[in-house]
């Protein structure tokens, strides 16, 4: 059957925090596995991963291939390791695949392959191809008579490739309403603070001036997240949708947060141990 909305009210905000706190211990997990990862790009999005797939994305991962599926796009496929742990919590492929992360062999990389991996619907990896490929996916659909959304995940830094704009004025263009943006705005590119290489602010004005609908929310806050995405209008009404996620990059573990020193690591040791235990979770030695 298709994953639909998970139950409402204190129970569902539990669970939902419960499920991004599984992104982030599984993220530090399997950078152990490979030696090296991107925590802070991940633990920026986690809330969002988590609403998106247990609560909004219309799925069945018994049937990856569903016609009817909303399409996710995951831009910044950088952030490929977090969003693995929940594709196979979802039942996508057995979560016991994931211990050979990266080894030779495996079919989970660095960033997502969707020739590979049951689940993924773009195999993405260099910035800013993702929106223009959102567009071609919900063209797609309104041709082939089907009600799904497309969603698109970018970071901040990513809106400096000249292409997501382009894809922003022919998403407004041909009136696609079925087509969500949502920009992870972590304040942080791998060169640095996104404000001194490469302003993207005001992001809302700048994507309004493209004819795009606009909303901003705490891209940490489920309850406010859940809210903005139960707002969108219909697909097939109005103009594309812009979400803008005001974000910590490296959230949830104080030296990572805001340190453009953790876009890659590897934590060892002690460190390992100690990141895990700030995050609420203890591993049996």
């Amino acid at each position: 059957m298709p994953v639909t909305a998970a139950p409402r009210g204190e129970e569902q905000l539990r669970q939902l925090a419960d499920r991004a706190k599984f992104v982030r211990t599984e993220t530090v997990r399997l950078t152990r596995i490979a030696g090296a990862g991107h925590y802070s790009a991940v633990f920026s999005c986690a809330e969002l991963f988590a609403v998106l797939y247990y609560s909004q994305l219309r799925i069945d991962p018994a049937r990856p291939d569903w016609p009817e599926r909303d399409r996710f796009v995951l831009s910044k496929g950088h952030a490929a390791i977090g969003l693995y742990p929940l594709l196979a919590d979802l039942g996508y492929f057995e979560p016991s695949e994931l211990d050979g992360y990266t080894r030779l062999g495996s079919p989970f990389g660095d960033h997502p392959d969707m020739k590979k991996i049951p689940g993924v619907d773009f195999s993405s990896g260099s910035l800013g191809h993702g929106l223009s490929v959102s567009v071609g996916m919900a063209l797609s659909g309104r041709m082939s008579g089907l009600d799904y959304r497309t969603y698109c995940l970018l970071g901040d830094g990513e809106l400096a490739e000249g292409q997501v704009w382009e894809a922003a004025m022919s998403a407004s263009h041909f009136g696609l309403g079925n087509l969500v943006a949502i920009v992870d705005a972590n304040q942080l590119g791998i060169d640095g603070f996104v404000r001194d290489v490469m302003p993207a602010e005001p992001i809302e004005d700048r994507f309004a001036a493209f004819g795009w609908q606009t909303h901003r929310v705490d891209g940490h806050d489920v309850s406010g997240l859940l809210e903005v995405f139960a707002a969108l209008p219909a697909p097939d009404q109005g103009k594309p949708q812009l979400i803008v996620a005001d974000t910590v990059k490296g959230k949830g573990v104080k030296r990572m947060e805001l340190s453009p020193d953790w876009h890659v690591g590897n934590l060892v040791g002690a460190d390992y141990d100690d990141v895990m235990a700030e995050l609420g979770h203890q591993e049996a030695r």
